[in-house]
C-alpha cells in the first residue's frame, strides 16, 4: 500500500474514533516517507561463525534476517552495515554470543550504539570496541548480565529547531525518546499554537520525560511542574533544563497516580518537601500516558482544570477517556501525528477548553 493511503486510512480510524466528541476536520501531519526513525533494535541471528541483522517472524518460532532497513535515518544507514562487517571479521570477540544491537541517533549525526550479550565482557572486547567508535565516528556501549561497558559516553545530543527556536535534548541509552524527529517538532509546534491561546496560569505536565514538550512550552506559561517516575528520565530533563538556560521549570519524580494524590493532599512525599505546591494556580496540563490511557485519578484531577493537552499513542483508549473528559471540556483541535509510518499505530493529539 503506497504511504499516502496508508496515511489517509489512519486519519479515517481516528476521525471515527473521535466522531463523538470532536466533527471538524483533524490536522494531519506527514512522516518523511523514509529514512525517518532516529531509534532502531535488531536481533542478532547467528548461521556458523556468521551474524545477521535480524527481527522475529510471525510465527516466532524464527527470525526474518534484514537485507536492508531504509526507514531508519542516515546515521544510523550509514553506521549499521559497517558495523556488521566489523563484527563479522571479528568473530570471537565482537560476534561470540551477541544478539542484539540498538541504535540512537540524532539528526546531526551523532549515533550511540549499544551491544548486547550472553557473555561477559573483557579487555579484549573493549580495545576492539573502542577501536571501531573511531572507525565509526560513534559512541559504542556494551551490555551483558549484571554488566555495563561505557567506553566514552552514554548519550547523544539532538538539537531541533521548534517554533524558530532552537533546543537541546541529552538522550541518553536506555532512556524514552521520541523516535521519528521530523513529526516530533511537528507534535511540540502543534502543542505551542494550543498553549499560545492560553495566555495565562501555570503549567502541569506528566509523563514529562527528558523534557520534550516541557522545555519548548515552558515559555509560555509563569511556573512549570512536570512530573516522571523514571529516574533516569528526570536526570536528563535536569540536565536539558540547564542546557537551555530554562529557569522556570520544577521537575519532580512521580507516576501520574502519586502527582494526583500529592496535588489532592491525599498523600506526602518527601521528595518533594521542597517544592510548595501550594504555590501553584494550574491553568493548562498536558498529558502523554502509555497505551493504556488515563488513570482514574488522574481523569478526575485534570478534567478541574481549564485546559488540556492530551498526546495519545493509542486512539482506543484516548477515546475512552474521552467520554469521560468531555464532561467537563469541549475538544477544540484535534491531530493525528504519523510517528510510525508503515506500521498501524497512531499518535494523535487533542486540546480540551473547559465548558462554559
Amino acid at each position: 500500500m503506497e504511504y499516502t493511503e496508508q496515511l489517509q486510512n489512519k486519519q479515517t480510524r481516528l476521525a471515527e474514533l473521535l466522531a463523538p466528541y470532536y466533527k471538524n476536520e483533524l490536522e494531519l501531519f506527514d512522516s518523511p516517507p523514509s529514512h525517518h526513525r532516529a531509534r532502531a533494535e535488531f536481533r542478532i541471528w547467528h548461521e556458523g561463525e556468521c551474524c545477521r541483522y535480524a527481527m522475529g517472524n510471525y510465527q516466532k518460532d524464527g527470525a526474518v534476517c534484514i537485507e536492508e532497513c531504509p526507514k531508519v535515518i542516515d546515521a544510523i544507514q550509514k553506521r549499521m552495515w559497517k558495523l556488521l562487517e566489523r563484527i563479522n571479521a571479528s568473530p570471537q570477540t565482537l560476534g561470540h554470543r551477541l544478539f542484539g544491537v540498538e541504535f540512537l541517533a540524532t539528526t546531526s549525526d551523532e549515533c550511540l550504539i549499544t551491544m548486547l550479550y550472553h557473555k561477559k565482557l573483557d579487555e579484549a572486547w573493549s580495545a576492539e570496541a573502542k577501536s571501531l567508535e573511531q572507525e565509526l565516528n560513534c559512541k559504542i556501549l556494551g551490555r551483558s548480565r549484571k554488566q555495563k561497558i561505557v567506553l566514552s559516553e552514554e548519550f547523544v545530543t539532538e538539537t531541533l529547531r521548534i517554533g524558530g527556536k532552537q533546543f537541546t535534548y541529552r538522550q541518553y541509552e536506555g532512556g524514552f525518546t521520541q523516535p521519528n524527529p521530523s513529526v516530533n517538532i511537528k507534535m511540540i509546534e502543534w502543542a505551542i499554537r494550543q498553549a499560545k491561546t492560553i495566555g495565562y496560569g501555570d503549567f502541569l505536565e506528566s509523563y514529562c520525560g527528558l523534557g520534550n514538550f516541557t522545555l519548548p512550552l515552558a515559555g509560555y506559561f509563569k511556573k512549570v511542574l512536570a512530573t516522571e517516575i523514571s529516574k533516569r528520565s528526570i536526570q536528563a530533563a535536569l540536565e536539558n533544563c540547564r542546557l537551555n538556560n530554562i529557569a522556570n521549570i520544577t521537575f519532580a519524580r512521580l507516576s501520574s497516580e502519586e502527582m494526583t494524590e500529592a496535588l489532592t493532599r491525599e498523600r506526602m512525599f518527601n521528595r518533594l518537601k521542597e517544592i510548595e505546591l501550594h504555590t501553584y494556580d494550574f491553568s493548562t496540563v498536558l498529558v502523554d500516558p502509555p497505551r493504556a490511557g488515563l488513570d482514574e485519578g488522574t481523569i478526575t484531577l485534570i478534567s478541574k482544570m481549564d485546559h488540556i493537552i492530551y498526546i495519545s499513542c493509542n486512539p482506543e483508549t484516548l477515546a475512552r477517556d474521552l467520554k469521560v473528559l468531555t464532561q467537563t471540556h469541549r475538544v477544540a483541535q484535534a491531530a493525528l501525528f504519523d510517528q510510525f509510518p508503515y506500521t498501524e499505530h497512531i499518535e494523535s493529539g487533542v486540546f480540551l477548553v473547559k465548558k462554559a
